[in-house]
């Protein structure tokens, strides 16, 4: 099921996205979107007679995480050594706040701090429920479903910083979309990036070095995660720099794709 967050025009609402979408995550031109009376994080799936073509809306993030985002760096071996590090020998967190959260189409802003932008395309987790100490077999019960996120980082800053609050938690940072798939087998799935059409990343997540289950099993004996929170999986190697006027496209097989382009913030 693909459970979307979208606007006419008008207050933002959930929907179900039915229809088929090709290998490249493009919807077909008679996909529609039919209304929830709800955020099924708390009121579960409830159908409403409210329905529109999906060429009519306008996709929003399909999440607004109430507390936070968990990243998880050098999840990669490719990506580990292309950062000059080594490989972790436990899962490395940190945090985006939500108000970095922004939605497809929606602009990437370019800070006026930083020389030196790149894209980090990723599988997202989306938490179900409220979870702490969550065992390894277990974490099918606490996840609501996967969506695509392009870990935005300011390279410069967070080499400068040395941690990595400021370089990845400016407004704009964390594109999630397009949607959240509850039905997702996602031991190997390809995880590309495209920049302006040109294949730059381009991994499975069969290469993760810590796998979903281990991920959360981790984040939730440090903190408790609550319904809506994301936790991003980590990147491929590839990552690179975008700037103003760029267009930027995540693809996550059997999700989708989702794009946004940089603009420069005033």
């Amino acid at each position: 099921m693909r459970i979307a967050r979208f606007t006419t025009g008008e207050d933002p609402q959930y929907g179900v996205v039915t229809g088929e979408v090709d290998d490249r995550g493009i919807p077909d031109e008679d996909c529609m979107i039919v209304g929830l009376t709800g955020d099924p994080l708390y009121v579960g799936i409830q159908l409403t007679q409210e329905e529109h073509k999906l060429a009519d809306v306008r996709l929003l993030a399909p999440v607004l995480p109430r507390s936070k985002v968990v990243g998880i760096g050098k999840n990669y071996a490719a990506h580990a050594k292309e950062m000059g590090g080594e490989v972790p020998k436990e899962p490395l967190m940190f945090i985006k706040p939500n108000t970095s959260v922004v939605g497809p189409g929606d602009p990437v802003f370019y800070p006026r701090q930083s020389s030196n932008v790149h894209f980090e395309g990723e599988l997202a987790v989306v938490i179900g429920r409220l979870c702490r100490d969550v065992p390894k077999e277990k974490v099918n019960d606490v996840i609501h479903g996967y969506t695509i996120g392009n870990d935005v980082t300011a390279r410069d800053l967070q080499r400068s910083d040395v941690q990595f609050t400021r370089a990845k938690g400016f407004d704009s940072f964390c594109p999630l979309g397009p949607w959240i798939e509850t039905d997702l087998d996602v031991t190997n799935l390809k995880v590309q990036t495209y920049l302006n059409g040109d294949l730059k990343q381009d991994g499975t997540t069969l290469d993760l070095i810590f796998d979903v289950p281990t991920l959360i099993a981790y984040v939730s004996s440090v903190m408790t995660l609550l319904p809506g929170d994301v936790i991003l999986t980590g990147t491929p190697d590839g990552v690179g720099p975008m700037t103003p006027g760029d267009e930027v496209e995540v693809f996550v097989q059997g999700i989708g794709s989702l794009t946004n382009k940089v603009v420069s913030r005033d």
